[in-house]
């Protein structure tokens, strides 16, 4: 590796360290304000309140290395939430027969989407906005109001706690690792990955090299949908209802999640592991406002913002050095 390609290499990685320190100086500076914030049931409690967040983060993430955007996964997620607690409460529908169908149709909607976006050569933005209205519309055809769950199994996945010594996490957390660690490695290990990457990269140079750009854009956006729909399943656990206004911003939260995570929107570089940091973020100032207690919870919004357009800054200075 020469010395360009090394310094284009460590520049690319500036937003993950970024993120790092801004992760343990948050953790820091929160042990010293309050008391019982020092603690690692505190850290996983980020993950088990942020596990279906993680889960979405990880599909907007593949989208995003492509340079598109996918602004339908807060209402695909409610979605799912709603198609569950209507087939599970109002029908008597098995969850081990629900569970499969709500996946399957938020990877349908994702590849129809990435289809279409790659067809008629529309922009992401406007696809994927068109399928966030007809997602949230799609919710309020079912029931206007919550449909709350009592079913044994999902009742059970909400109680359930798993032992790590003198800490604990839900199921939803190992399922949400499980999903990052599989994206890692298809990012990282398939061809489908090398795909993803080159084609955030330069479009134009991918269809040069004779690779699957259709395919590869149906694929990411399919990808995209199924983390959605799972998501809302793990909401479902979470929050036991199905309601249309649940996720309301998600898809906001997962976008700063991925770029706060170090991945260029405009695509091409980034990673997983980036996106997990940017979750954990995400979820620490939420708990820092929490612990302070005397500030709104808009707070929230307001430091997420701020965090947001200090990151695309950054990622423009260091695009612009590369070139």
């Amino acid at each position: 590796m020469n010395a360009n390609a090394l310094l284009a290499r460590v520049r690319g990685q500036v937003p993950l360290l970024v993120t790092s320190i801004l992760l343990v100086s948050m953790f820091t500076v929160g042990s010293v304000q309050y008391d019982g914030f020092f603690s690692g049931q505190v850290l996983l409690n980020l993950l088990i309140d942020n596990a279906f967040l993680l889960v979405v983060a990880v599909g907007m993430t593949f989208v995003v290395l492509t340079g598109g955007i996918d602004l339908s996964v807060g209402a695909v997620v409610a979605l799912s939430t709603m198609v569950s607690a209507w087939l599970v409460e109002r029908h008597g529908w098995p969850p081990l027969v629900v569970i499969p169908l709500v996946l399957l149709m938020g990877t349908a909607g994702g590849w129809a989407m990435g289809w279409v976006i790659h067809t008629f050569e529309i922009q992401p933005f406007i696809v994927t906005l068109a399928g966030m209205f007809l997602a949230r519309g799609l919710c309020y055809t079912i029931s206007i109001e919550s449909i709350s769950i009592t079913d044994p199994s999902y009742t059970a996945m909400a109680q359930t706690r798993i032992p790590l010594g003198d800490l604990f996490v839900s199921p939803s957390v190992l399922i949400a690792l499980l999903v990052l660690a599989a994206g890692f490695v298809v990012l990282h290990y398939t061809r489908l990955g090398r795909n993803v990457y080159a084609l955030g990269g330069s479009e134009q140079s991918a269809l040069l090299m004779g690779l699957p750009v259709g395919r590869t854009k149906t694929t990411v956006y399919a990808i995209s949908g199924f983390c959605s729909a799972l998501g809302g399943v793990l909401l479902t656990f979470y929050m036991l209802s199905g309601y249309g206004l649940h996720a309301v911003g998600l898809e906001l939260d997962a976008i700063a999640a991925v770029v706060i995570g170090g991945t260029l929107l405009t695509g091409g570089s980034g990673y997983l592991l980036g996106t997990l940091l940017g979750v954990l973020v995400l979820g620490l100032i939420q708990t820092v406002i929490s612990f302070q207690g005397t500030l709104s919870s808009w707070w929230t919004r307001i430091v997420i913002g701020g965090l947001l357009f200090v990151f695309i800054v950054l990622q423009r200075l260091i695009t612009a050095r590369r070139r």
